[in-house]
């Protein structure tokens, strides 16, 4: 019964679009993490030109508001990917109370033909 929820499950999430938007995602966060880790941030020294400060600094400000648009890129990525995975948990959870319904309905079943037919057998 558990793996043919488990398959069941594998057949709701579409599959299409998580794996069309895999690599999109996974070179999104490798982009954002090889910025973060190998690019050193401009060291603005204190006794610089003002004019040489401030454009360092504006620069240093234009990477970061690019680092800040590039994690909400994937976040909203990943937010839609987890919102398909949780509508096919939704879709999993009415299925499962359909079958142990349904399962309930054939247990009375099957224990109601079991009393007949031992009624009928047993010369009563």
């Amino acid at each position: 019964m558990a793996l043919g929820s488990f398959i069941t499950a594998l057949k709701v999430v579409p599959w299409g679009d998580v794996i069309t938007a895999a690599p999109a995602i996974v070179k999104g966060a490798r982009k954002m993490f090889s910025r973060t880790e190998d690019e050193p941030a401009p060291v603005v020294p204190p006794g610089a030109d003002p004019n040489e400060r401030l454009r360092l600094l504006e620069v240093r400000l234009q990477e970061m508001a690019d680092r800040e648009q590039a994690s909400a890129k994937l976040i909203a990525a990943l937010a839609e990917q987890n919102a398909a995975v949780v509508d096919a948990i939704g879709v999993l959870r009415a299925r499962a109370r359909w079958l142990v319904a349904l399962n309930a309905v054939l247990l009375v079943l099957l224990a109601a033909g079991l009393v007949l037919s031992y009624g009928r057998f047993s010369g009563g």
